[in-house]
């Protein structure tokens, strides 16, 4: 097993909070990362399996007293109703580390989780691997405080993935790690198991072809300016429900949202999110993208490339039990800068570029903008194919994508 970087988040978590609730898509490792944490000292149940499913929904405290702490519950958004007993047995013995869950269905989980364990349980995200932990690095992957103080002085990546594959085969461990996983086959089992299992529980969806329809165009659309009104116009729905689908999408994290900086700019700023794919594996299979040569001389190459980085930093922050912290920035009159982070009252401030040559003209978005925000900006820099670090203009450092996202 690959290390994971939120495996030392659970360390630090298990010696101070009751219970701790591990959540995020299926596949991404939640199972495996808690048992190589604590097989040896906690007992191990899922709620998957549909016997012992039953037995939970239907006598709660007979399954609190067969399965007792300290105990991993799998799965446990099928059964939320036993989180109200767990509180009260929690309330009686506050020791912690003793009550570890997974889940896969976001919002179920969490509404289960604040009306019962509020206070009480450490809740996590694991998404499927980053660049760092996809190298085996995930042990010394950099928390996001530290990589945004270190941003300038990061070492030269002494691992080599080959862009072509990380973008194909994505970042969920199985296909990642096992080159002799069929990739086509793997992510339309994934697919398939995503809409008869989580998009079925989160919604009262009849017709799964027309949500896989309305999946495939937010793939298309990964990198862009959301638009619902042209995504239900060309589904044939209602606004309302492209909404309510969009969240179906976020709760099993399959798309992430990345919302608009504001900071005195007033009404130029353009205000809508951008969406982005979770797992360009996904993402390149949807789009019918199958093998290196057709992803290079896609039209959507550059929109995946720019997906990987974002969501690449989005794991950074939940690996490290932190909330993310990253917004972009367009304004009508043209100006763009495709990822801002914020920490400390600092900015980070990147320009994404798929290409493998850095031209000084790449950093002139960033140039205008160094001298109009309030907040001071720490780095500005470009991100691209192009091999190490160099300023490209004064204020402005390239950066290789795997020397940033491998550190």
């Amino acid at each position: 097993m690959k290390p994971r970087a939120l495996g030392r988040v659970i360390r630090r978590a298990l010696r101070t909070f009751p219970a701790i609730v591990v959540t995020g898509p299926r596949q991404s490792g939640k199972t495996t990362l808690l048992k190589a944490l604590c097989s040896r000292t906690h007992a191990f149940v899922t709620l998957e399996d549909p016997d012992i499913r039953i037995r939970a929904k239907e006598d709660p405290l007979a399954f609190l007293d067969r399965w007792k702490p300290p105990v991993i519950i799998d799965e446990i958004q099928y059964v939320p109703e036993l989180l109200s007993f767990i509180k009260t047995r929690i309330d009686e013995d506050r020791r912690p580390g003793r009550w570890l869950f997974t889940g896969s269905q976001h919002f179920g989980l969490m509404q289960g989780i604040s009306q019962s364990l509020a206070g009480r349980a450490a809740v996590l995200s694991l998404l499927p691997f980053s660049v760092a932990e996809r190298a085996g690095r995930g042990d010394a992957t950099l928390s996001a405080g530290e990589w945004f103080r270190k941003l300038r002085n990061l070492p030269q990546a002494d691992v080599k993935v080959p862009l072509a594959e990380v973008l194909l085969r994505g970042s969920y461990p199985e296909i990642a790690s096992r080159g002799s996983v069929d990739r086509q086959l793997w992510c339309g089992s994934y697919i398939a198991t995503f809409l008869e299992r989580d998009v079925r529980n989160l919604a009262q969806i009849g017709d799964l072809s027309q949500f896989e329809r309305f999946l495939r165009l937010c793939a298309a659309r990964t990198g862009q300016l959301l638009n619902l009104s042209d995504l239900a116009r060309d589904i044939g729905v209602s606004v309302p429900t492209a909404k309510r689908w969009l969240s179906v999408l976020e709760a099993g994290y399959q798309v992430f949202l990345l919302y608009p900086f504001y900071q005195n700019l007033g009404k130029r700023l353009v205000k809508s999110p951008k969406m982005y794919f979770s797992d360009t594996a996904l993402a390149s299979y949807l789009m019918g993208l199958h093998d290196r040569e057709a992803l290079l001389n896609s039209p959507g190459f550059g929109a995946l490339f720019e997906t990987m980085v974002v969501t690449d930093v989005w794991k950074r922050f939940l690996h490290g039990g932190e909330m993310p912290s990253m917004f972009y920035l367009r304004t009508r009159d043209g100006l763009e800068i495709d990822l801002l982070i914020e920490l400390g009252q600092k900015l980070c401030l990147f320009e994404i570029k798929s290409g493998m040559t850095a031209w000084p003209k790449h950093a002139d978005p960033l140039g205008r903008l160094l001298g109009g925000l309030k907040s001071p900006v720490q780095t500005a820099g470009v991100i691209t194919r192009a091999a190490g670090r160099f300023p490209l203009k004064k204020g402005v450092v390239h950066f290789n994508w795997m020397d940033i996202l491998g550190a």
